[in-house]
């Protein structure tokens, strides 16, 4: 059991606009979800729901008067049982900060010991995604067993 390998990175910008035109137009992202104050991009040569997230710190961001920079870096794991080992050993440790259903991915909020914010999670395999689940990216209560039991301990998530 381990850490696959990074998924995505979410950055605090001063202008979502300003940063989804730089990272499209240099860079070569596309915007695959927007929300007033967010922006969530893929990279042209990726397969990932997104690589890049772009919360704006002011006029309606996530976090109003944060500073710019990094909010978090998330990895994935392989199986749902491993979201719930480390679902376990953050909250032994008291660095689970909160879980989320976002429908296609299965993810755990935790902090570092300097305070450092990051995500793991477990990704719907591409083939089982519905559109009704593409269409609506939510955020429901996460309940680890109940995944588990609808999609399996043995199935293997999206990379």
């Amino acid at each position: 059991m381990g850490i696959r390998r990074l998924n995505h990175a979410v950055l605090y910008v001063r202008d979502v606009d300003r940063s989804v035109a730089f990272y499209t137009d240099v860079l070569g992202f596309t915007v695959v979800h927007r929300r007033p104050a967010a922006a969530f991009l893929r990279a042209a040569e990726s397969d990932n729901d997104h690589d890049l997230g772009l919360f704006g710190v002011r006029g309606g961001g996530v976090k109003q008067g944060s500073g710019v920079g990094l909010y978090h870096l998330a990895w994935s794991v392989s199986t749902l049982p491993e979201l719930a080992i480390f679902a376990d050993r953050l909250a032994e440790v008291g660095a689970l900060v909160g879980s989320s259903d976002h429908a296609v991915s299965k993810s755990l909020y935790g902090k570092d010991p300097d305070g450092i914010e990051f995500e793991i999670s477990w990704f719907v395999p591409r083939d089982r995604i519905t559109d009704e689940m593409a269409a609506n990216p939510t955020i429901a209560r996460l309940d680890i067993p109940a995944e588990i039991a609808r999609w399996g301990e043995d199935l293997v998530g999206a990379p």
